[in-house]
């Protein structure tokens, strides 16, 4: 064990101990009970006791000491049980991975198994799925398929942003910050009556923003890259003409501009694995540009109006984005047959971009509920679902001062269409059944052409090439929930869910468009809730396997540097999830997750290419030189362990002043990058921590707290590029900051 998990294991044993000494010493104090959460799983209120699915929600001050440190929404990765995150285009591009299924792939057509939703819009394109979390109800992951009130790329699961929402009485509060970096975070909202009884609204707004803090060894400059400036804002409007018809608007933007994801040139240790020794945060050796800007917006609008014991509910959404990204793609300077390049050897220079001139997203969902304590809750519904992306993608010769050499565009729309219905009936007194279906309709029609060629590119010019795929797929569940007693819930479920197919268009360095077929799944999950010692501890166990036929995996790099499509025969997985909260006494809180994943793929013939970099596959060699077999192998990115404790303790002072301290860690096992294993392009793991004291003035609606991210500095690898040296990229430094929070 190193020093870093010594130094964790005591301080996590001093806190246990405290925490026990604690409720000794307390023991006889009032105490009070949790509060049960509302969630909306099944897109109607429900507590998630009743639901019958594995499902977390971050809200309240856990959500809120998790985005101190102004990061984007990789905040959430191993926060709860089976999530993990990762992304390899800085603060935008998000990609989830949910019980091991995600996907690598960093192509702006790239789709995700794990969907986002933001006040129930979808979050289609990878891009749109990074807008940051503010101002926030709560945040939901429901994990398993999804498909029949989700629909289409839900088969790992969903995560669920739900903003707070407008309010009849005045209120409001400001969040300011300022930490390492020059770190400046601002984040406040104000709500309250326009119109009496009739309409309110509620304003967010967000900037965050970070000073350059990283060297460019190789032109000498200091604090150059690093820095970010990002904006956010939302305005909501909720009318109420009558007590049988509710209007919600919501209208949102954000504007970012900063730093791109910094590559880093051989910092994996050869034949070890990890960072180098003599690693470094705060410096870099690049020889091309970087550069990252983001604009988007839209609406969504939601109407519900009461029709005797049904609801017609229709839910709009427009989304609207343009984006940017530019990088040194190797991750350092020159080249090796140049008399001069470093840091260590860079076979040939890489430096290219990604852009969307223009994305544009309709989505229109309408449907039906019954209302009232009735045995048996139903809902019907459609749903129509289009969107339209143009894509470009640069290539630069750094050699020669950054001048273009290289375009690729890329245009597509997509649509789909489905109906879907689904109902639960109260079978007994203390035993529920719910049934659900969809059936959806996909189509893409996808046109690429490449217009200029880089040098290595022998083809020359391409195109146009059309891509035209269409599937009709269904998606199902059923479960049933059986009450043991009224504080304990068990249930069982079975899931089918699917993602539509895919296409990748990488021709810079290659000739081909590959599509993926429709991948589907088929899951089984039972599990128990527990309400216990008159609602102080809350715990949610569950146990799942699942079988993916077809499953869409991106074989990324490579010695051929090209990105393609495969399907795999078959993959499963299997695991076990385990959350838990518990109020010992009034003035403290702990709460614990930890999951167990395992995942195989299980395709004799499915073979990819090895590294280009000198790294060492663990993988037997395939028939075809240069490849090696995947059969057998774990998902990449797809932690086998995962767990992460919190503790929240408050002291009430003298005068009125209360004292809150709070700690949070999370812990991912081993990862690999790549569908083949090797010893470089993998992480052994994860650990970071955080640590939050606040003093709350007499008022009750001023705080001043103390923050630190990360606190013991693991620094790790999270992602690497595969086709030129040990390039990677690396997980944030240690992060502190000083807070004013003030309520009204």
């Amino acid at each position: 064990m190193n020093f870093s998990k010594q130094i964790c294991v005591l301080v996590l044993m001093a806190m246990l101990f405290v925490s026990l000494t604690v409720v000794a010493e307390e023991e006889t104090e009032e105490v009070y009970a949790l509060e049960e959460v509302v969630v909306t799983a099944r897109k109607r209120e429900q507590l998630s006791f009743e639901v019958p699915l594995s499902v977390s929600t971050i809200r309240g001050d856990k959500s809120d000491t998790l985005r101190s440190s102004g990061l984007d929404l990789r905040f959430l990765s191993n926060r709860t049980p089976s999530l993990q995150m990762e992304s390899s285009y800085g603060r935008v591009f998000p990609r989830f991975y949910i019980r091991g299924l995600g996907n690598t792939d960093f192509d702006l057509n790239a789709s995700q198994p794990v969907s986002v939703l933001y006040d129930g819009v979808v979050l289609e394109n990878t891009m749109l799925k990074g807008f940051p979390a503010f101002d926030l109800n709560r945040i939901e992951v429901l994990r398993g398929p999804q498909g029949t009130l989700f629909g289409r790329n839900t088969p790992a699961g969903v995560v669920k942003f739900e903003s707070a929402r407008p309010t009849e009485t005045s209120e409001g509060y400001v969040r300011v910050s300022y930490g390492r970096f020059s770190s400046v975070n601002v984040e406040g909202a104000v709500s309250g009556p326009l119109v009496p009884s009739v309409l309110s609204a509620r304003l967010s707004l967000l900037r965050q923003e970070r000073g350059d803090w990283i060297d460019n060894a190789r032109t000498t400059e200091e604090n150059i890259l690093g820095g970010h400036r990002d904006l956010a804002g939302r305005l909501q409007l909720l009318w109420t003409p009558t007590p049988k018809l509710e209007a919600w608007l919501k209208l949102h933007a954000r504007d970012l501009d900063g730093t791109s994801r910094l590559f880093r040139a051989n910092i994996l240790a050869s034949g070890e694995g990890g960072l180098v020794e003599d690693f470094t945060h705060d410096s870099i050796s690049h020889d091309g540009r970087n550069e990252q800007t983001m604009r988007s917006g839209g609406l969504a609008a939601e109407v519900r109006y009461d029709i005797g014991n049904f609801q017609l509910v229709s839910l709009t959404g427009l989304e609207r984005l343009t984006t940017f990204s530019r990088g040194d793609i190797d991750g350092g300077y020159g080249a090796a047959f140049l008399p001069s390049s470093g840091p260590g050897v860079i076979p040939f220079p890489s430096e290219t971009a990604s852009g969307i001139p223009l994305l544009s997203q309709f989505s229109q969902e309408v449907r039906l509920m019954s209302t009232g304590e009735n045995r048996l809750a139903y809902q019907f519904g459609l749903y129509y679902f289009r969107e339209f992306v143009e894509m470009e993608d640069f290539n630069y010769d750094t050699l020669g001062e950054g001048v273009q050499d290289g375009l690729v565009r890329q245009e597509q729309t997509a649509t789909a269409r489905a109906a879907f219905a689904s109902m639960t009936l109260q079978v007994l007194d203390d035993l529920e059944l719910g049934a659900g279906i969809r059936l959806s309709d996909d189509a893409k029609d996808y046109t690429a052409w490449r217009d200029e060629a880089p040098a290595v590119t022998e083809a020359g010019t391409l195109g146009p090439i059309h891509q035209n795929p269409q599937d009709t797929v269904w998606s199902g569940d059923l479960s049933l929930r059986y009450e043991v007693t009224p504080n304990v819930q068990t249930y069982l479920r079975a899931a089918r869910g699917f993602r539509a197919p895919s296409i990748q268009g990488r021709l810079l360095f290659g000739n081909e468009v590959t599509v993926a077929d429709t991948e589907t799944i088929f899951s089984f999950e039972g599990g128990t809730k527990l309400r216990l010692w008159e609602q102080r501890l809350h715990m949610n166990l569950a146990a799942f396997n699942y079988l993916m036929q077809d499953q869409q995996l991106t074989a990324v790099g490579g010695e051929a540097n090209f990105n393609r499509l495969v399907n795999a025969d078959s993959t499963v997985g299997r695991g076990a999830e385990a959350e838990l909260i518990f109020l010992p006494i009034t003035s403290l809180e702990m709460s614990a997750g930890l999951s167990y994943n395992q995942t195989r793929i299980d395709d004799l013939n499915l073979a990819v290419q090895g590294c280009g970099a000198p790294c060492e596959v663990l993988d037997p060699p395939a028939s075809a030189e240069g490849t090696f077999s995947i059969d057998g192998n774990s998902l990449p990115q797809a932690p086998t362990w995962i767990a992460d404790v919190t503790l929240r303790y408050m002291l009430d002072l003298p005068a009125g002043f209360r004292l809150v301290a709070a700690t949070d860690w999370a812990y991912r096992s081993r990862v690999h990058y790549f569908l083949y294993d090797s010893v470089e392009f993998s992480d052994d793991w994860l650990l970071e921590g955080g640590l939050r004291f606040a003093c709350q003035l007499p008022d009750g609606n001023t705080e001043i707290a103390l923050i630190g991210r990360n606190i013991l500095n693991d620094t790790s690898p999270t992602g690497g590029i595969d086709f030129n040296n040990l390039t990677g990229y690396v997980n944030e430094p240690r992060f502190w900051s000083l807070e004013l929070v003030r309520r009204f």
